[in-house]
Formats: C-alpha cells, sequence, structure tokens
C-alpha cells in the first residue's frame, strides 16, 4: 500500500503540497521536522542542521521518511523517529510523531506508516517505543492500539503540547520475530 522513503528532492513539490495541506486545514505537524516553520523544501531538508540549532542541548537526531503510495508515487505522510529519548520526549512526546495529509485520512496511512517504522526502531536495536496523544484523539488512539500500544497513563500537558490538556502514553514492544 505504501513504502518509506527517505526525504528527497523528487518529493520536493509533494512536500510543499502537504504544508500547505496542513496549514490550510489548522492541522498540527506531528512527526514533520518543523515543516511548519519552513518557506521551501530546500530550507526543510536541511532539517537535521535547522533542529539543532532550533533546540540547543534539547535537540534529539531524528530519522525522517515519507509516507508515499505505492500506486502512484504520491506522498500520503511524514512520519519521524526520535532518539534516543530526552527527557521533555520521555514524558511528552516519545520516539515516534506522524501526520496523514488531511485529504488521504481515514485510508488505514496512519496503521501502515507506523507499522512500517517499528521495523526501523529495531534496526536501531530498540526493544519497545514510546508514542503519546491527546487523549481525547480518537484517530492516533486506534492506530497507536492497532500496532500493539499498551496505555502507561495519562498525564496534564503543562508545556501546551495537546489541545486538550491530557496525553496519553502509550508503549509499542517491538517484536524481534517480526
Amino acid at each position: 500500500m505504501i513504502k518509506l522513503r527517505r526525504p528527497s528532492c523528487q518529493y520536493a513539490r509533494q512536500v510543499m503540497d502537504f504544508r500547505d495541506e496542513l496549514k490550510k486545514n489548522g492541522e498540527e505537524f506531528d512527526g514533520c521536522a518543523g515543516l511548519e516553520d519552513c518557506a521551501s523544501f530546500e530550507e526543510w531538508i536541511r532539517f537535521e542542521e535547522r533542529l539543532r540549532v532550533k533546540y540547543k542541548e534539547g535537540y534529539v537526531p531524528s530519522e525522517v521518511f515519507l509516507a508515499v503510495r505505492e500506486a502512484d508515487d504520491c506522498l500520503v505522510g511524514i512520519i519521524d523517529y526520535r532518539h534516543p529519548l530526552n527527557d521533555f520526549l520521555m514524558i511528552y512526546g516519545g520516539n515516534i510523531g506522524y501526520s496523514v495529509r488531511p485529504s488521504e485520512r481515514r485510508k488505514g496511512y496512519a496503521s501502515e506508516m507506523l507499522r512500517l517504522i517499528l521495523d526501523i526502531c529495531h534496526s536501531y536495536g530498540e526493544k519497545r517505543v514510546l508514542l503519546t496523544c491527546d487523549s481525547d484523539n480518537a484517530a492516533s488512539r486506534k492506530t497507536i492500539l492497532k500496532n500493539g500500544g499498551v496505555l502507561e497513563n495519562e498525564i496534564e500537558d503543562t508545556v501546551g503540547l495537546s489541545k486538550c490538556g491530557r496525553i496519553q502514553r502509550y508503549w509499542i514492544p517491538i517484536d524481534i520475530d517480526g
């Protein structure tokens, strides 16, 4: 259905169209490596350099992937895997963030993106990963649960990341046997 690809100039226009669609819909840019702050693909593709400057000592490296539909090579989502977790991500953000293009939602892409990135996390030696979502975000909760997420707890959002003020924290064990 989809494949995860490293960002490349081949997808420059699609990445910027993705950004425009999220902005037009007033959406969050979870897992998009700061795409909301970029005016061009050339600026965005330097995410490691740009985010290292932005977050300084709080910076955590990430692996960023484009979720591309195999049938027509269309960008449907962006996902990132952050490792290792710093104190902030351990509480509020988790290892993985992702966004699906609003016009491509409700087609199973988020679940497939998460399933695919778990193999990548495993290749980095992860035995489990942390994902977080707003407590009232039924779609994200369903995606996480479908991929084996186990709720650890729900916390008050004291840093202003969520829309509802509560964040759920889920751990997904990574099945070494596939």
